[in-house]
């Protein structure tokens, strides 16, 4: 075979795998057009999917929507019913008081399904290598997958200038997601180089041993990614060292029981802005 006929064809095979894996990313998460806005402020909440911190605009349909919730300082207010009135999801949301805000979104499930070698390669890029023993263990490596996915996402708002009068902690309050990423500490209230602990909470207990992920996107500089793994109370801890934007993410996998797929995943995420407060 002729080298550039070999080239060609290594080339093709490796998009093709990476659109695999493309399409079976399920980053999905809320992103505020600033996370720093003055009280009674109005926001229209875009959600994004895709990789690596970028993606394009969720085109979702309204009724896929289970929960909308803003968590204000005062206390929470449903969303859903007013911001799912469209066919098209837009969620506008009026942030009030001041203080750290928080507002959670929740979908039911979707179904894809992925040739084995594809799935494969899309369980291991994800951090379920469990998953991939438990298909070995069943011998079914050469069977398709067959999934059933549902997502959460969360993100923090800082309205005003945080304080310490700010008490109601909103933003550390579980929302009853299946899968949600709960930080123990405000970030908006953190200097720079401070640790952020979140903790991971699966149906609501603590989930040790999951792969969390964590992104910051800078200006001027490329996406940092983080991977660690939640130890045996859930929790994970990184250092916030400079100003940007922030997503967490993590995924988990179980054997689903429904006639359209033979596994369950549950995506979740947490994004929030960090200015970094000085020391002095």
């Amino acid at each position: 075979m002729p080298t550039t006929n070999l080239h060609k064809k290594c080339a093709a095979a490796l998009l093709f795998a990476t659109a695999a894996l493309t399409a079976a990313a399920h980053e999905f998460w809320l992103m505020p057009p600033q996370f720093f806005i003055a009280p009674g402020t109005t926001l229209n909440l875009p959600v994004f999917v895709g990789e690596n911190f970028t993606g394009e605009r969720w085109a979702g349909k309204s009724r896929r929507v289970t929960q909308l919730v803003h968590y204000a300082p005062t206390g929470p207010e449903d969303l859903l019913a007013t911001a799912t009135t469209a066919d098209t999801l837009h969620p506008n949301v009026t942030f009030a008081q001041p203080g750290t805000h928080m507002v959670a979104l929740a979908t039911n499930n979707a179904f894809i399904t992925l040739e084995a070698e594809k799935f494969n390669a899309y369980l291991k890029e994800e951090g379920l290598d469990y998953i991939l023993m438990q298909r070995q263990q069943q011998g079914a490596l050469n069977k398709p997958g067959r999934e059933a996915y549902s997502r959460c996402t969360k993100t923090l708002v800082q309205v005003g200038n945080p304080g310490a009068s700010d008490t109601a902690r909103a933003w550390s309050r579980p929302t009853g997601l299946p899968l949600e990423l709960v930080p123990e500490q405000n970030p908006y209230t953190l200097r720079t180089g401070s640790s952020l602990t979140i903790r991971v909470l699966a149906d609501g207990q603590p989930k040790a041993g999951q792969l969390v992920q964590v992104w910051q996107r800078s200006v001027g500089q490329p996406v940092k990614i983080i991977r660690l793994y939640s130890n045996q109370n859930g929790r994970v801890l990184f250092r916030l060292t400079n100003p940007g934007q922030f997503m967490v993410s993590t995924v988990r996998m179980m054997p689903a029981k429904l006639p359209e797929a033979d596994w369950q995943s549950n995506w979740s995420t947490l994004t929030f802005g960090f200015r970094g407060i000085s020391s002095r």
